[in-house]
């Protein structure tokens, strides 16, 4: 039994690049030792990562029940529940797989199609106007908005706002990286950083049950546009192959895997595509372009091959999540390396992502490469893969397609800053430094819908400086 070599630094400088700069940090492991190589963390076992394609199918379509990705995902069970899905395996992760599957229904991101866009006009009326902004906050704002939206099922109101409060405050807390170590994960107190955490958590799951427990008695109570097509109405009515029902705790870790898992990871990479799309050159004119061709329905901008291809080519540059994983259970022979049992096999997204085999040219930004190609799911795999793939997929790809396109369609950016953007870590994710700072030089009204000029022909409009004043009324986002 071996590991695949790896830096032997001292254990606060690995968890420094870790934390700190991980993707650098894993191109310099990858340099030095080669396709396979082994990170030690204190508190956890060792990482031995992969990202030659056939190690992550072998990784992805195991069926021996050797490699387990519940165990894997222990260190999050703190911030998401032990009943969420992502802490489970076997038979028990099955079940909860199949009955969290209905609400992610292709089919169903028509019905979501909407609230994404209404969250992104929302969030477009208070974009400051002629001068520098952190996008990734309104981004936050968007996604945090919609999936609360789509979850809930609720109307604007004091019960949104509320729900909306608590989980942002939550989520804030949570972003701070060196709380992922164990070691940090101490209550000494309700000054520090975890026991902050755990007051802000109590307080969430508080509403969350009482939302619950509420719909159980009232039965729907999601608004007209989204009558019982909510997930949480959908997930009230999901039945396991006993015909049992999901418990209140399975329930809200659920959500709150959901709330997580469907916010941050989404408004990161928006802000990362903006990015792109305004320091690439040629790419922003070309998806005007793209826009221009009819109007801007949900249906319409779901299936605009150039803004799919600048989403997915995005998600490949920077992931927001650098690797993906599982516990042996038994020993494994992965790569030429006969691993010991207890050692965590980890799939490289990020480095994956960069093989030159499969990207030529990797560092440069260029979504022509998603254009009329479909690549392999051992080579592309931002939601992971096999039957751990990230059940919000759809909706991620969705929402990201909605935002970007109501954006370019509304505004005109540039960005803030000459110098380089860099990933800095919140939590799990992977942020733009500075939070993508943009400038807005144009910010055309809303569209009507009894206007007679349709949105692309907004989206042509000759650029000028507006003002939030001569915009449309803001909607809360």
């Amino acid at each position: 039994m071996a590991l695949p070599p790896g830096p032997r630094a001292p254990a606060p400088l690995t968890v420094y690049n870790w934390l700190s700069r991980p993707f650098p940090f894993l191109s310099e492991c990858r340099a030095r030792f080669g396709s396979a190589f082994t990170i030690r963390l204190p508190a956890l076992p060792p990482l031995a990562i992969f990202a030659d394609p056939d190690d992550v199918k072998l990784v992805f379509t195991d069926d021996t029940d050797s490699m387990v990705a519940g165990r894997f995902n222990l260190s999050l069970s703190a911030f998401l529940g032990d009943r969420s899905v992502l802490m489970l395996d076997g038979r028990e992760h099955l079940r909860q797989r199949r009955l969290l599957l209905p609400p992610f229904h292709g089919e169903r991101m028509h019905t979501y199609g909407q609230v994404m866009i209404d969250a992104a006009h929302g969030a477009i009326d208070t974009f400051p106007s002629g001068k520098p902004f952190a996008l990734h906050g309104f981004m936050q704002e968007i996604t945090l908005h919609v999936i609360l939206r789509a979850i809930f099922g609720i109307e604007e109101g004091p019960r949104l706002s509320a729900l909306g409060k608590t989980v942002a405050e939550l989520l804030e807390i949570v972003s701070w990286p060196p709380l992922l170590i164990p070691l940090m994960q101490r209550d000494l107190g309700p000054r520090s950083p975890w026991g902050r955490f755990l007051r802000a958590r109590n307080e969430a799951y508080g509403m969350l049950h009482d939302e619950i427990r509420s719909r159980r008695a009232r039965g729907d109570s999601s608004d007209a546009s989204l009558r019982g097509q909510d997930i949480l109405s959908l997930l009230l009515q999901a039945r396991d192959e006993n015909g049992n029902p999901m418990t209140d705790d399975e329930l809200r870790d659920e959500l709150v895997t959901l709330l997580v898992a469907g916010h941050e990871t989404t408004a990161t990479a928006l802000a990362w595509a903006i990015h792109w799309i305004l320091t690439t050159p040629g790419v922003e004119a070309r998806l005007r372009r793209e826009l221009a061709g009819g109007d801007l329905s949900p249906a319409r901008i779901a299936k605009l091959e150039l803004l799919d291809a600048v989403v997915r080519e995005a998600l490949r540059l920077y992931p927001v999540i650098p690797i993906v994983g599982r516990i042996l259970d038994k020993p494994a022979h992965v790569g030429g390396f006969d691993l010991p049992a207890g050692v965590a096999v980890v799939c490289s997204i990020y480095l994956a992502h960069r093989r030159p085999e499969a990207y030529p040219e990797p560092e440069r930004f260029n979504p022509d490469r998603f254009l009329g190609k479909k690549l392999s799911p051992y080579e592309f795999f931002p939601f992971g893969g096999g039957i751990r793939r990230c059940i919000g997929m759809a909706f991620a790809l969705q929402e990201m397609k909605m935002v970007l396109a109501t954006v370019l369609s509304r505004t005109t950016l540039r960005p803030a800053d000459d110098g380089p953007v860099r990933p800095v870590r919140r939590s799990i994710t992977l942020t733009p430094s500075g939070g993508c700072r943009v400038i807005m030089t144009r910010r055309a009204p809303r569209p009507s819908l009894t206007s007679s000029t349709s949105p692309t022909q907004t989206a042509a409009a000759p650029s000028e400086t507006s003002s939030p004043a001569a915009t449309a009324p803001a909607v809360t986002a």
